[in-house]
């Protein structure tokens, strides 16, 4: 395989870009690890009561993730956000003026492999949600796995990111006066299986729970869709049924967590990595679709809303594909 090396000759705006995107890529693939690492090797050493400490604040604190979170604007400042943004770069595009008043759900597509999109627009403010929506506050949820390591869930709360939980989607969205989202990717890690160039397969038809937290809260529905979130990385090919794709769907029931086997770029070269490629990301905030509160929702309800919020997600995607350059042949598949 010929290697392209990048360039000696570039700018130091470009390199601070790149470094910002390594530390995006390690802080989603081993910085929980090191985290962890990191509080054993402290239980072990001479400073075992800051451990100590450390363990009963974890578990004085442990429903914060599913109450809110614990965000920091400090954080979600960073300047490094704005190179990470800048790097591919990343923009939020609204469609429709979101009243305050309300709470909203986000489901957010695709998932792509690092939800980049997701990450970039509603756990930092270098995209501007808070000018383009203001009086909104956006969290992220994730897999509950991650709030349960120490120093790790710490740092992704003060992004805004919170666990995935029921109750915690619920404590969202039934917060008193409005203001509040609740960003869900709807596809989940399963759908990050499937995350490649070209690829427009999402995972919708039966998911249908963030439709009934929906109606029981009485929260608008937003569909948003993310276009270039599946042209960041390459994946190895893994069809339905084949002995790669068995095992990633063995592993994600077993451990909760998807293993895309990704690649892209380099630091120092184009030709292989873990760093996403410089391809546009484009996110399109939907308009909102109004729901009326049902606290005990039946399955016609459901499915009802369920067939409302797929057709809004279609018409916001063909609306905007050639913007975007998305070839007028190619549309949406459901499964």
């Amino acid at each position: 395989m010929k290697i392209e090396f990048a360039p000696l000759n570039i700018p130091l705006r470009r390199r601070l870009q790149t470094a910002a995107v390594v530390q995006w890529v390690f802080s989603f693939l081993a910085l929980a690890q090191c985290c962890l690492a990191a509080y054993i090797l402290l239980c072990l050493s001479r400073w075992w009561l800051l451990a100590a400490l450390y363990a009963g604040w974890l578990y004085l604190d442990r429903d914060t993730p599913t109450t809110g979170g614990r965000r920091s604007h400090w954080v979600r400042s960073w300047a490094v956000w704005r190179y990470f943004r800048d790097y591919f770069p990343i923009s939020l595009i609204k469609t429709a003026d979101l009243d305050p008043k309300h709470n909203y759900l986000f489901g957010f597509h695709p998932h792509g492999v690092l939800v980049a999109g997701g990450f970039g627009n509603f756990c930092t403010e270098a995209s501007g949600f808070a000018t383009l929506f203001p009086g909104l506050t956006p969290y992220l949820l994730m897999l509950p796995f991650w709030f349960r390591v120490p120093f790790f869930r710490d740092y992704i709360m003060a992004g805004g990111l919170v666990s995935s939980e029921k109750s915690s989607a619920s404590y969202i969205l039934s917060r008193p006066g409005g203001g509040h989202v609740a960003v869900v990717a709807v596809g989940g890690a399963p759908e990050s299986l499937d995350a490649r160039p070209g690829a427009l397969t999402l995972q919708v038809l039966n998911r249908k729970g963030f439709i009934k937290l929906a109606l029981k809260h009485g929260a608008q529905l937003v569909p948003v869709f993310s276009f270039g979130e599946n042209e960041l990385f390459d994946q190895m090919e893994n069809p339905v049924g084949s002995p790669l794709r068995r095992l990633q769907d063995r592993l994600q029931k077993i451990m909760g967590v998807a293993l895309p086997l990704f690649h892209a770029r380099g630091v120092f070269q184009y030709s292989f990595g873990l760093l996403p490629y410089r391809k546009p990301v484009h996110t399109v905030v939907g308009r909102p679709i109004p729901v009326v509160q049902t606290p005990s929702p039946s399955k016609e309800d459901i499915d009802t809303l369920h067939q409302r919020y797929m057709e809004g997600l279609t018409q916001l995607f063909e609306e905007h594909k050639s913007k975007y350059g998305v070839p007028e042949d190619k549309h949406l598949k459901f499964i």
